[in-house]
Formats: structure tokens, sequence, C-alpha cells
């Protein structure tokens, strides 16, 4: 875990490696010239990336087919992990049915990042690990030399990498294709937040973390995609360490807990519209951002989500680049639904997946002031 902080939070060049992709990705935009589109490969593309720059140091061109074999197997992983065969725990691979396709899918990968990781021993400098792969690599070796066994072996290493791919890409992306959903619903949010960009911002310069501070409606836009995307409604199981006392409720110490982030992030006794997308759940009555005590999109506790400071990082950086350069909206007659899709494949817009069927985007460009 330490490794995974320093490549994907302390390192100084994370938010540079953010910024250069968002560039790939506003080019890969530009190129659609106005014309109905789906962003969600383009989304897809570009957040994959950041973690490919964590565990492989190096990123991928949209174009690459290598690379874009391995995000459809993740889609096909994700979709599974998401369907009603996940239920089934441990029998899945008993029984017969198209869940069985994310043991293909999955071994696909892991040869993928062993690939990968046979191409890093190549080149393999102790005194200067480039990544994520390196780091562990070192580390075995470290363990093997000290006779200890305590999981640091190929084989943990293909699976971490694959975690980290299916935890940091899938959930980010989806993010912000239900931020796309949102706005172009409600267009003059959408406007507000341009508004917004050009008056902290403009269009020469890119944005960057320490523009957040200024863009206190734009902030709220994005905390309020991620409450009503709600991407992950179950969250991780967790046991309880020691007997425990929760209200009138008894946990015993080894009971098995999951989160269920759906009941805060739309309780009425909370959020004064809980069904309702509104920005305005995250600004005090000066417009300044203000922090709810309720949001919880990445878990609870000292074991919530490991990489919530690399999302908010890509969201915040992805979202406000993407809305500098263009202006998004729906062909004339396509209508986007905001009610999600568990576990679903196939996504109008993109999208808990958004439920945007296959609908096309028009993300045409925009110069400051607008619309």
């Amino acid at each position: 875990m330490a490794t995974i902080r320093t490549f994907a939070l302390a390192n100084s060049s994370m938010e540079q490696n953010i910024c250069s992709e968002s560039l790939h990705l506003q080019e890969a935009m530009e190129k659609e010239e106005g014309q109905p589109f789906d962003p969600v490969p383009l989304l897809n593309n570009a957040v994959a990336n950041i973690i490919c720059m964590i565990v492989f140091r190096r990123r991928f061109d949209y174009n690459d087919q290598y690379f874009q074999n391995m995000l459809k197997k993740l889609t096909d992983v994700a979709y599974l992990e998401g369907s009603i065969w996940a239920l089934v725990g441990s029998l899945m691979k008993h029984l017969p049915g198209p869940h069985n396709d994310i043991f293909t899918s999955s071994r696909s990968l892991e040869a993928f990042i062993r690939t990968e990781i046979e191409r890093h021993k190549l080149d393999l400098d102790p005194s200067n690990p480039r990544d994520y792969i390196d780091c562990f690599l070192l580390e075995e070796k470290v363990v093997k030399a000290a006779l200890h066994d305590v999981g640091f072996e190929e084989e943990n290493l293909a699976l971490c990498c694959l975690d980290l791919f299916l935890a940091g890409s899938e959930t980010t992306s989806k993010t912000l294709q239900w931020g796309l959903i949102y706005l172009i619903k409600s267009p003059n949010i959408q406007e507000k937040v341009q508004a917004e960009i050009d008056g902290v911002i403009g269009q020469v310069r890119q944005p960057t973390m320490v523009d957040k501070a200024n863009l206190p409606y734009t902030d709220a836009v994005i905390h309020e995609i991620q409450r009503m995307g709600n991407i992950v409604p179950l969250n991780g199981l967790r046991m309880a360490a020691k007997d425990s006392k929760l209200g009138s409720y008894i946990i015993p110490k080894g009971t098995t807990v999951m989160p269920n982030l759906t009941s805060v992030l739309f309780d009425k006794n909370e959020w004064e519209n809980p069904h309702t997308f509104y920005p305005e759940h995250f600004l005090d009555t000066e417009g300044k951002f203000v922090k709810r005590e309720a949001f919880l999109p990445f878990s609870a506790g000292k074991r919530a989500c490991l990489g919530e400071g690399l999302a908010r990082m890509e969201l915040f950086l992805f979202f406000v680049s993407l809305l500098q350069k263009f202006h998004f909206s729906t062909v004339e007659g396509v209508e986007l639904s905001t009610e999600g899709i568990t576990g679903g494949r196939d996504s109008q817009l993109v999208g808990r997946d958004p439920k945007v069927g296959r609908g096309p985007v028009l993300g045409g460009s925009r110069t400051a002031g607008q619309k």
C-alpha cells in the first residue's frame, strides 16, 4: 500500500501525468469534429492510462489494439463482477452460464500483465524503481533472500495489478460518464460550470489542482455527480475485529459487514433533495463549497478506498479540462436515462453503469464565454 501511495499520490508527477493525458483525451474528441460519437471508449482509455503509468510507467495510444483488447477484457470482468452471478461466489466456476467468461477474460488480463512483468525484468534497476511492478519485484528479492514467505511472488503481483485496474479505472471512468449524462440533461448547470471555468482559468492554460479552491460550483457539481452516480452501492466486505455496538445493534467479533453506501447517499434526513441532481447540496448560502458528512462514495473507516486521493484528482482534472474545451449534448430525439444498470454491459451514452443505451453524444469545441 505504501508503494501505491508513493506512485499514485505522493509522486508530484501524477498531476502532470493526468494533465498530459487530458490533452490526449481532448485531441481524440476534437477529431470527432462535432459529429455524434460514443465518448465511453475515450474516457476508458484516458483513465486506464493513469493506472498504466502507476503500474507499467507507460501509457498506450488509444489506437493500440493490444491496449484495446485489455480494456475490453476489463469491461467484461467488471460487468460480470457486478452481475447476479457474483452472488454465488465460489460456486460460479461449477455452474454453466455466460458468467464463465470472467475466467477467460481474467486469464487474458493476467497474461497481459505477465508480459509487462517480464519486460520489467529486462531492465530492472534496484537503485531507481520506476513503478509498482519494479517495487514489487525488488521486494520479492529481499523477501526471498531473507527466506520469508509473505506473499511476494509473481502470481500475486499479477493479481494485485489486475485489482488496481479493476478498482482504479472502471469506477473513475463510470463517474465521468455519469457526469456527461447529468450535464447533458441539465444544460443550465453545464453552462454555469463553463462560465466559472472561463472566469478562473480561461482557455489558454490547463487546469491544475490549485484551481480547485477557486471553482466551488464546479467542485460541488463533481461531488453531486459522485453522489447521484452511486458507482459502488455496496462497498467491499469488512470483518468486525472485536465485539462492537452500533446504535442498538450488537455486532459480534468476526461478523462480516458490508457498507450500504446507497442508504447514506440518498438519505432524506441528510440531503435536501436526495433523488434530484442538485449541486447546491455542497454549497452554502454564499456559494462556497461545503463538505457533507453523509458524502461517502469511497466508503468509510480506516479501510476506505485506497485510491480516493487519486480518484479525486482524476475526476477534477479530467472533468474541468473537458468542460473547458467542449460543450456536450445529444443528437435531436435522443433522450438519456439516469436509471442505473446494475452490472449493465450496454449503456446509452456510456452508464451502477449509467443507463445512457448507446446514444451518441455531441462534443462541440468552444471558446471562453461560448455556450
